[in-house]
Parts: C-alpha cells; sequence; structure tokens
C-alpha cells in the first residue's frame, strides 16, 4: 500500500482553505488544486510498504513516548521551490519546535524499522496547488500581494496517523489507518 504519516487538520481549517482557495482559483485556473478534505500535515512520506511492514511502522509509533499537544496557526502563501519555477503552492505554518520534534521523532522511528531517512528538514506547510508546468504566476503573485500576510486560523494537535493513500483519476484518496494520540 501507499502510506504517508501525517497531522489530520479540523474541518474548521479544512473550510477556510477551501474558501481561499476558491479565491485563488481565478487567477489560477491551470493548477492542480488539492481538496480541502484531503489536506494534511505529512511528517513523512513511506511511499510502496508491505502489509509487513504497514504492522512494524504501526508498533513502532504506538511505542513512542506521549508528545505534549502543540498550537499550529496557518497562515502566509508560498511557492516550491519558487516563485519564478513554482511547482506547488503552499500556505505556511507557524509552529512551536514540539512540531519539528514529533517530525525528528517519527523519522527517527521509521529509521529503526529500516526506511531511509528524509534529507531535507522539515519545511512546514499544506500543499493547495501543483504546477504541471513551472512558470510564473502572475495573477496569483498580484492576488498574494492584495492580501498580504492572511491568516487562516490555528488548530491544536493532538495526535498524528497513518494513512493509506489511493490513486484515482479524481485524485488521491486518503483513509487512516492507525491513530497515534499525543
Amino acid at each position: 500500500m501507499r502510506a504517508f504519516i501525517a497531522i489530520d487538520l479540523p474541518e474548521s481549517i479544512q473550510a477556510a482553505l477551501g474558501q481561499q482557495q476558491a479565491a485563488f482559483r481565478a487567477a489560477c485556473p491551470d493548477a492542480r488544486w488539492t481538496r480541502p478534505e484531503g489536506i494534511h500535515l505529512t511528517l513523512k512520506f513511506l511511499g510502496e510498504i508491505s502489509d509487513d511492514q504497514v504492522r512494524q511502522v504501526t508498533e513502532a509509533l504506538a511505542g513512542l513516548t506521549p508528545f505534549a499537544s502543540f498550537s499550529i496557526a496557518v497562515k502566509g502563501f508560498g511557492f516550491f521551490p519558487d516563485a519564478r519555477r513554482p511547482r506547488v503552492f503552499w500556505v505556511g505554518l507557524e509552529a512551536p519546535p514540539a512540531l519539528g520534534e514529533l517530525a525528528d521523532r517519527v523519522e527517527s522511528c521509521r529509521e529503526k524499522r529500516g526506511f531511509a531517512r528524509e534529507e531535507r528538514s522539515l519545511t512546514p506547510h499544506l500543499t493547495l496547488a501543483r504546477f504541471k508546468v513551472p512558470r510564473p504566476q502572475p495573477a496569483l503573485q498580484a492576488l498574494l500581494t492584495q492580501q498580504g500576510e492572511l491568516s487562516l486560523g490555528q488548530f491544536e494537535v493532538s495526535e498524528f496517523f497513518l494513512f493509506e493513500s489511493k490513486l484515482s483519476p479524481h485524485g488521491a484518496e486518503y483513509r487512516k489507518i492507525a491513530r497515534f494520540p499525543r
């Protein structure tokens, strides 16, 4: 199965993201916009894993020591790798060091199970859209400049999940496999 470890978002944040995407969509109709209900904060993408690996990852994550809940603010927008040749359009996250610590703990746990360590450090963001062709998006950038540093709310993190991802012609569909409370 294709799997990843992530923090799910509350419905209020998903709704705010959906409203903001609707405003951006007119400025950038060629982008592939993510469905608000499918937006999540990925801690680690696992890729294709076997049933045995699912069991191993689930057992390892269940064995992590508890973490203190923390709050994340959803604000600011940007592009990966940059605005001149964007592949991804995202909304930023302001998070305490506890998010990075949780991601490191998940990474270490997975590494002990034989998965390769991620070379890049966590850049907290939520993907709003992807571009097939990386070229400047002047209409979208103008809209971002107009809006300034827009905040879409905040949420409390007290759990994370192992998700299954099934690709379909209508986009990815996600199913929670296991829950890991703080």
